[in-house]
């Protein structure tokens, strides 16, 4: 078992359950190259300010290079009974260049090393998840310019409404998709503060400088208060809050997904690669992924309301019910990443049912509203306009005929001021093309809302 460093004020040995139950180096190992970096910064801000003679720094940075070129290569494994990964890199360091590894902790707490690491962490997962964003968004938006102009039912109330085309649908998740992007990109710049330097709570007698070391590490600037720098999780929290906003996005068009891959939709055809078939049915194509992604929104909501939960009592400054941050976003970040990664992969290899999604269109009587518009245009007050067009929708329903189909005389039996102008307004093509305002479903507006979002995914 590793010897601990914080041994001295007491004698006792804590059990081996203690042990296992306070550890965190399953979960934060993965910071370690964080770890080094920010020990390598600390230690040339050191030197710099004559704390750490030249030669223990050069020492310290050559031995931390080793570890991370270990580490990284596999010649060097994490010590599963180390307590942290703070304490492993210190132990191996010290094991390796003897005294000055001893000297690389001064005027540094692990309150601010556990905070600085996070941070740098976080930040790199900010910028790997936007990308993937990014990835998933451009995805949808060659899917949009293959159907700008292909018919589909809107829906309210999952009730077929208005006609738009597969395009305009798959471009309001663009737009969720850069909303989210602007989020995480928010919550990197409040992220991008270094606590560095505040120690276990009130900052230090060494004279340090902060700015040095911070700028070193690419933050914007050193955070203002000790207190603040060790205890804040608002970073943590936020990124999480940004992150179940990616998955209730990625939840709603895994909803859709299902719906229309199914039997009675079939609006689109998915890959087998991302379907599952059934054990008995040999009939079934399942859209599992969708599935586990709409699932596991879930879990990413639990990570938030752990660590707010968490948080939400604690008395400053640092208090060690801060171990369980980690946990929670970092699951959260592999979660959001993987869903991201399939979701893009089964976007990109759908196939839209062009001439089903039509044939539904059609039959659902999206352009009754059309209808009432043109009674309206006709001189009909709406609501009068509202009640003939609804009469036409029961006729046809009772006659298994459609709107674009009813000869004039089935429409003048409803009302004389009906000519042969009615076939282009119920046409739905045209009804498609004269939603032509700013973020409307015509063709020109999908392919403008195209152009708009490739301008904002460079």
């Amino acid at each position: 078992m590793s010897k601990k460093m914080w041994a001295g004020r007491t004698s006792g040995e804590t059990s081996r359950l203690a042990d296992d139950f306070n550890s965190s180096i399953a979960v934060d190992c993965r910071m370690f190259r964080e770890d080094i970096r920010g020990s390598m910064a600390h230690a040339s801000m050191l030197a710099a300010q004559g704390i750490l003679s030249q030669a223990d720094a050069e020492a310290i940075l050559a031995g931390l290079d080793g570890i991370l070129s270990d580490l990284e290569n596999g010649n060097l494994q994490i010590d599963p009974t180390s307590e942290d990964i703070h304490m492993f890199v210190e132990q191996v360091l010290t094991e390796r260049i003897g005294e000055a590894g001893k000297r690389l902790h001064t005027a540094r707490s692990r309150n601010d090393q556990v905070a600085l690491d996070l941070r740098l962490y976080l930040r790199g997962e900010c910028e790997k998840i936007s990308e993937k964003i990014k990835t998933l968004a451009n995805a949808l938006v060659n899917q949009a310019e293959r159907y700008a102009a292909s018919v589909m039912p809107g829906y309210t109330h999952l009730q077929r409404a208005q006609p738009i085309t597969f395009g305009h649908h798959l471009m309001a998740y663009v737009m969720m998709l850069l909303r989210d992007i602007d989020r995480l990109k928010d919550a990197a710049k409040r992220m991008n503060v270094s606590p560095i330097g505040s120690c276990a709570l009130a900052g230090t007698t060494y004279p340090i400088d902060r700015v040095f070391e911070a700028e070193k590490l690419g933050f914007d600037s050193a955070c203002m208060n000790s207190l603040d720098g060790v205890s804040d999780r608002d970073f943590c929290v936020e990124i999480l809050s940004a992150l179940a906003l990616v998955m209730l996005h990625l939840s709603r068009l895994s909803e859709e997904i299902v719906l229309w891959s199914s039997w009675e939709f079939r609006f689109v055809e998915l890959s087998d690669a991302y379907t599952t078939g059934s054990s008995i049915m040999p009939q079934k194509k399942n859209s599992d992924m969708a599935e586990l992604i709409r699932g596991k929104t879930g879990r990413v909501y639990g990570d938030l309301t752990a660590l707010l939960t968490v948080m939400k009592g604690l008395p400053l400054a640092y208090n060690k019910d801060m171990q369980e941050d980690k946990e929670s976003v970092f699951d959260a970040c592999d979660t959001a990443e993987i869903c991201l990664d399939v979701m893009t992969g089964m976007i990109s290899s759908m196939k839209a049912n062009e001439e089903q999604m039509r044939r539904a269109a059609q039959t659902g009587f999206l352009n009754a509203t059309d209808l009432a518009d043109y009674l309206v245009g006709k001189g009909l007050p709406f609501r009068t306009a509202y009640k003939l067009s609804g009469e036409l929708v029961a006729y046809c329903l009772a006659n298994g005929k459609i709107l674009e189909t009813l000869s004039l005389e089935e429409y003048r039996k409803i009302s004389p001021v009906f000519d042969e102008t009615v076939y282009a307004a119920v046409d739905l093509d045209a009804c498609v093309s004269r939603r032509n305002c700013l973020g409307g479903t015509s063709e020109k507006s999908v392919k403008n809302q195209i152009i708009w979002a490739k301008e904002n995914l460079k």
